[in-house]
């Protein structure tokens, strides 16, 4: 009989492993419903019947970010811009990461329909600082912006800054301006970086694509962001899955977990947390540092009442003693070990 190698047994049995594609599509790490015509055809009455306060009745902000904090370096060493949404410009032991960057006035195909901003950008792309690296979790519309790629990517402090993405999407952004040379495409678990800050992609339980007919072409990802001092996970779009505990043991701890509450219902359940998801989630990646919540306040991309998420994971957090970390929009804060930030700026 032939003997196993007992690392090989390990790490078949690991959660952790790079992206299988069969048949011209990305598969999840789980078997997943993501929903399609028949989830459209049971979420309509719901759409149609619905009486939550889906949008913000008075207008949010505004909201302003004095780019001129950003010559002075985070004393702590850690510094996060949330602009809304899952869109965040992380300051991380002296490097600075543009998260999922969406200044879009919709996250949509189209520019005169679809979800729009309840409140504009805090920061004009124009005033951003230099970036080393911009990171794309996946190609849809409220994670990945047409217009606002295009200006990045036009810009002349922008032409050092790396590009970091999942397999697929580089194509999408080299069509919207970004030099090839520039764009990294990381397949789960596979990273980019050296000591000064690594970027790794992860998996995460989601789906792509930029209309009905092109899902799964592309791949998402997670990704973690680990520098000298600091070390961040980026959950961006995810359902549930049992990889979140593997990821918590081989990557964290983590002084800051970003996880998604907003967008979420039972008929897509799957494919996104909701709130008490996210602190599931949050838990099981080792319940350390703080719990940010994103994907949440900009778009109407729901059918609960756009304050629900936020109002709802503080609840939870209060009942299990998690530290939350809310800042207001666009207000450069920064991150103090297991010091909780509670703006409340949606009331």
């Amino acid at each position: 009989m032939e003997s196993v190698d007992p690392k090989e047994a390990e790490e078949a049995k690991s959660l952790l492993r790079r992206a299988i594609f069969e048949e011209r599509r990305f598969l999840n790490p789980l078997p997943t419903s993501v929903g399609g015509w028949e989830t459209m055809r049971k979420a309509l009455p719901l759409y149609l019947n619905n009486k939550e306060e889906k949008s913000p009745r008075r207008p949010l902000g505004p909201f302003r970010t004095d780019a001129g904090v950003y010559a002075t370096p985070p004393a702590s060493g850690l510094r996060l811009t949330w602009m809304g949404h899952s869109s965040t410009l992380v300051e991380m032991d002296g490097m600075r990461v543009l998260l999922d960057p969406v200044w879009d006035e919709r996250a949509s195909p189209l520019r005169w329909a679809g979800p729009k901003r309840f409140f504009a950008a805090p920061l004009k792309l124009k005033e951003m600082p230099s970036l080393d690296v911009v990171v794309v979790s996946h190609d849809h519309y409220d994670h990945l912006g047409e217009s606002t790629i295009r200006t990045l990517a036009g810009m002349a402090a922008m032409r050092e800054t790396e590009w970091v993405t999942a397999l697929g999407v580089g194509e999408i952004l080299e069509e919207y301006g970004v030099k090839r040379r520039r764009i990294t495409e990381l397949d789960w678990t596979e990273s980019l970086g050296d000591a000064s800050l690594s970027i790794t992609a992860l998996p995460s339980r989601h789906f792509s694509g930029r209309s009905m007919f092109n899902r799964f072409g592309t791949l998402w990802s997670s990704f973690a962001l680990k520098g000298p001092v600091h070390n961040v996970y980026y959950g961006a779009d995810s359902g549930w899955w049992p990889g979140f505990a593997e990821i918590g043991s081989v990557y964290g701890p983590f002084d800051v977990t970003m996880l998604e509450i907003g967008a979420y219902n039972e008929l897509w359940k799957d494919i996104h947390l909701g709130p008490e998801g996210a602190v599931q989630a949050f838990e099981a990646l080792g319940g350390k540092g703080l719990l940010m919540p994103i994907h949440w306040g900009l778009f109407d991309l729901a059918l609960h009442g756009w304050k629900q998420p936020i109002e709802q994971v503080c609840e939870i957090a209060d009942e299990k003693g998690i530290a939350l970390w809310v800042p207001q929009p666009g207000l450069p804060t920064e991150v103090v070990r297991d010091t909780a930030v509670r703006s409340e700026w949606w009331r």
